[in-house]
């Protein structure tokens, strides 16, 4: 028997490679769950406009839920004439029900099915990252509060500029997670909105209310308002895609900081032997390699935002086949960023970091702004005392001296009120506690983030 939805108009079955290069159920199949459920609620709604009986619908729901725990099991068997994952649960619930599965696409194309059902997937998949990432927050809060006052450089250009706290600097990657979590809930909510019922593109006849489908379809809280744009619209999909994109840039800047960190030139950090690897020729190597397949997997990101771009670039309305290709660049973006994400928690969990190396990496010309700053209180105009402080650095430079050891004649050369005191300046404790503004470094305003992060990530 032929179990295509499809084919009375047709003298001849396709091609062979016609039918591999269509077919779609090797991978829609992740669809089975949320495609039963859009199922489940589209029974109801035909039981509601009158179009199946109650025994008929009662038949339908237990059937769709023997096939989903066929699937949930790992029971359920393909057959050759699955095209797509529509095929599969619609073939076997006919095998399982017998004539009530004929009326269960009643009113109801693969176009708004689809629709559904891949926003259903996408809702969930985009609160599973949003946990992940979620993880990836708390393991950064945990290291900024066991690091609040552990001096290490802070970079500009890749060259030391000021000094800042370790644990300030794993607070400003929650901060840049935050926002990736807070565009997953705003492309999220523009998921919600509801396209079954829109048929193929023209909406049904059949009398079928379809603002009663988001009570059995809890996870929507609209109705889709133009049947056409109902099923072509996959911008939710491009939109999550940009977000699993952005996060997983954000995901390569961690790396690429524990990458140079935990290298011998700094050795700020080390990497736990869990997620770290070794070298096949040279024994004494340890490799950062899940920091760099975290670099290396946001090309992956990126690469599947601009395919499911580009398919949808030109498309005419409504739907088209092309359409086909929005899931594999999904689902494969979500399970690189998810298993990224778990991996990049347990690692920033489980890294040790080494203020010892940090304290050293610091230097006199770190606290040169400080300089410029005492000076300002002194009543010198920053420009003029930034000037001041370039000729103090390159003087020392020139004698081949730190800062804190250039002669108090130097300094009273460029600005004759400064005494022995000024030495006092050349403390990185001191600079980073004077960074005391919301939003600091100083150890104190790390505690406040760190405390605020806990309540807001409880």
């Amino acid at each position: 028997m032929d179990h295509r939805l499809w084919g009375g108009r047709f003298a001849a079955p396709n091609a062979e490679e016609m039918r591999r290069y269509n077919d779609s159920f090797r991978f829609d199949r992740r669809l089975a769950d949320v495609d039963i459920t859009g199922s489940v609620a589209w029974a109801g709604a035909l039981e509601q406009a009158g179009l199946i009986s109650a025994e008929e619908c009662e038949a339908l729901t237990q059937g769709l839920e023997l096939v989903r725990r066929e699937f949930a099991d790992g029971r359920f068997e393909p057959k050759p004439g699955d095209e797509d994952i529509h095929t599969a649960i619609e073939r076997r619930l006919h095998e399982l029900v017998g004539e009530p599965a004929l009326r269960l696409h009643t009113g109801r194309s693969r176009n708004d099915q689809v629709a559904t059902s891949l926003r259903l997937f996408a809702i969930g998949a985009a609160r599973q990252v949003g946990e992940r990432i979620q993880g990836l927050q708390l393991a950064l809060v945990e290291q900024a509060e066991r690091h609040a006052d552990t001096l290490m450089p802070g970079y500009t250009h890749l060259q030391r500029a000021q000094p800042i706290t370790f644990g300030h600097w794993c607070l400003a990657y929650v901060e840049m997670l935050e926002r990736d979590r807070q565009r997953l809930e705003d492309a999220t909510a523009r998921a919600r909105t509801l396209p079954l019922g829109a048929g193929a593109l023209a909406g049904n006849s059949l009398g079928v209310e379809r603002e009663r489908l988001t009570e059995a379809l809890d996870e929507f809280d609209a109705v889709a308002a133009n049947s056409l744009d109902a099923v072509a619209d996959r911008d939710f999909v491009a939109e999550l895609l940009f977000a699993f994109a952005l996060t997983g840039v954000h995901l390569s800047r961690l790396a690429e900081d524990l990458v140079l960190y935990s290298s011998a030139e700094f050795g700020f950090v080390e990497l736990a032997d869990e997620y770290s690897t070794g070298s096949s020729l040279m024994p004494q190597k340890k490799n950062p390699d899940s920091m760099e397949l975290l670099r290396g997997k946001s090309g992956r990101l990126l690469g599947n935002l601009v395919t499911i771009m580009t398919v949808l670039k030109g498309l005419p309305l409504t739907y088209n086949k092309d359409m086909q290709e929005d899931k594999e660049p999904f689902f494969d973006s979500l399970d690189t960023l998810d298993l990224g994400l778990q991996v990049a928690a347990a690692a920033v969990a489980t890294l040790v970091a080494r203020p010892e190396r940090m304290a050293a990496a610091l230097d006199d010309s770190m606290l040169a702004t400080d300089l410029a700053d005492e000076l300002v209180r002194r009543g010198v105009p920053f420009r003029e005392a930034h000037g001041k402080v370039g000729r103090l650095v390159r003087r020392a430079m020139e004698l081949h001296l730190p800062l804190r050891q250039l002669p108090i004649a130097e300094y009273q050369a460029v600005q004759p009120d400064l005494g022995h005191e000024v030495y006092a300046l050349f403390d990185p404790a001191r600079s980073v506690a004077r960074k005391d503004s919301l939003g600091g470094t100083a150890p104190q305003r790390v505690r406040e983030q760190v405390a605020r992060w806990r309540d807001l990530l409880a």
